[in-house]
């Protein structure tokens, strides 16, 4: 019942996938079909959340939500498992995946909390990097053909053919061996081969007036 528990949150929405990585989602449904709508699982407290005492004479920090959208799921209760299958997006406030198969194992500790959730087939990730200089953050949007998330440490793991951009400027893999790791700041780290595209936006061009003649 440990997992049940956890996902008490579950309700039926429509989701949208996050612009900046598809224009895929869900498939629609009229509102007299509820059934055909995509699932919203929420999974709360997370892990990371709640692990941690709270000083004295201090809020208590906020619960983070994390929404799964998905066309089928099947929960394990005896190994605190959830499986999610068709047009996959999840929305958190610290990253938004996407792809065509997620599975989440949740702690079987008191916290009961998101712990591992490993992302299958066209595997889209977004994380916010923070502006040092204070401006907005920029974003980084990760693509493979699989993806671990731990929760313990924040990571996204990324292995088959995976690729990130940020900005203007890509940094592709070129071996299939080759592993990027997002951290919770944004930082990108890859361990083996790897091609690095920077571009710069074309400089506009002034047309110079003539001058005119006596």
């Amino acid at each position: 019942m440990l997992c049940l528990a956890a996902l008490a949150g579950i309700a039926r929405g429509q989701g949208s996938a996050p612009a900046t990585l598809s224009s895929r989602a869900p498939r629609s449904a009229p509102e007299s079909s509820p059934s055909a709508i995509p699932k919203a699982v929420k999974v709360s407290p997370d892990k990371s959340a709640t692990d941690k005492p709270t000083p004295a004479n201090s809020p208590a920090p906020e619960q983070i939500v994390t929404e799964i959208y998905a066309d089928k799921t099947v929960f394990d209760s005896s190994k605190s498992i959830g499986v999610f299958t068709g047009h996959i997006i999840v929305i958190d406030p610290r990253f938004q995946i996407q792809g065509d198969k997620l599975t989440i194992y949740i702690s079987k500790k008191q916290s009961e909390g998101l712990e591992t959730a490993v992302v299958e087939g066209n595997v889209g990730v977004i994380r916010e990097r923070p502006d040092p200089a204070g401006g907005p953050p920029s974003k980084m949007v990760g693509r493979s053909d699989h993806a671990v998330y731990t929760a313990k440490n924040g990571n996204f793991e990324l292995t088959g053919n995976p690729r990130v951009q940020q900005g203007l400027n890509t940094h592709v893999a070129t071996s299939p061996d080759t592993v990027m790791v997002l951290n919770e700041k944004g930082e990108l780290q890859t361990t083996g081969p790897s091609r690095t595209e920077i571009r710069q936006p074309p400089k506009s061009e002034t047309t110079p007036t003539p001058t005119p003649t006596p």
